[in-house]
């Protein structure tokens, strides 16, 4: 999957510049400027998501004879759980994509920028999945979870029963094995959750066997938030996991980005075969 675009000054830089230091620094401007467009789209959505959205039940659709009958649904509910001081305004454009592409059931959790531990988090995520099930009458549900967001769902997979409920966890630029990036972050309890070592990165290190939820984790090789680049991805022996390669973007682009959007619903509409497919074929490029 490639999404490509010219740059009006590219014949001029790659003259300046030997051809593959012209191709990284190319992408590199690229990729920043494109974070720095969503950065500014981002804070002018951002007031949008600060209230929790409303919950209601999926009306049932009328039938030509009268009477009525549910919706029909390809998948189970999709839950967007957002990354670090942030809330479900960033999930616009791909809420978007699913509900064009047969996903009605969409709902977004925001849990407060004021949240200090990823245990009370993934708890707090448990009992809104477990509220969602019982007004929708799934039985399972899928989540997408942007940065901090994967950490969170993925804890309560592995650690609090919730495989059970989630049949495929996606995570986009999540910190999996600790980021090292900004130390002097380190002053916020749930950021030093997040490195690499503390307890609950150790915590998701331990053995989980049996664990029967399907991870996806989507990884850019342009992600400024993630040091190593690879502690993105899920490495784990008891996981079913599959870890794509995004390459041309960085850490605000992964949720936004169509390319990425279209590798998130294929992983959703066919647990495994999607995102094996990504994987095998280097992932997803955006140039």
């Amino acid at each position: 999957m490639k999404v490509s675009g010219v740059l009006p000054f590219l014949p001029f830089c790659q003259r300046l510049l030997p051809s593959r230091l012209a191709g990284l620094s190319l992408t590199l401007l690229k990729a920043t400027a494109l974070e720095i467009a969503i950065l500014a789209g981002h804070l002018l959505l951002y007031p949008s998501g600060i209230i929790q959205e409303r919950r209601s039940p999926a009306a049932p659709l009328p039938s030509p004879d009268g009477a009525t009958q549910l919706p029909t649904e390809t998948g189970p509910p999709v839950v967007l759980l957002h990354g670090f001081i942030d809330n479900r305004s960033v999930f616009v454009l791909l809420r978007r994509s699913l509900a064009q592409h047969g996903r009605q059931r969409i709902e977004s959790l925001n849990y407060s920028p004021l949240t200090c531990d990823v245990r009370t988090a993934a708890e707090l995520l448990g009992r809104h999945i477990e509220e969602i099930c019982e007004r929708t009458g799934s039985r399972q549900v899928d989540v997408v979870g942007h940065s901090l967001g994967g950490l969170i769902a993925r804890y309560y997979v592995q650690c609090l029963g919730g495989d059970t409920r989630v049949r495929t966890l996606v995570t986009l630029g999540t910190p999996h094995s600790g980021t090292r990036v900004a130390p002097l972050a380190n002053a916020h309890p749930i950021v030093r959750q997040m490195r690499p070592g503390s307890p609950v990165v150790e915590e998701l290190s331990r053995p989980a066997p049996g664990c029967r939820t399907q991870f996806v984790s989507f990884w850019s090789d342009l992600d400024h938030l993630m040091v190593p680049l690879e502690s993105a991805c899920i490495d784990h022996p008891d996981l079913l996991a599959q870890n794509v390669r995004v390459s041309g973007i960085g850490h605000l682009a992964l949720p936004v980005h169509p390319a990425v959007a279209t590798g998130i619903r294929r992983a959703l509409d066919a647990p495994g075969e999607g995102a094996e497919a990504a994987a095998h074929t280097g992932g997803l490029t955006v140039a």
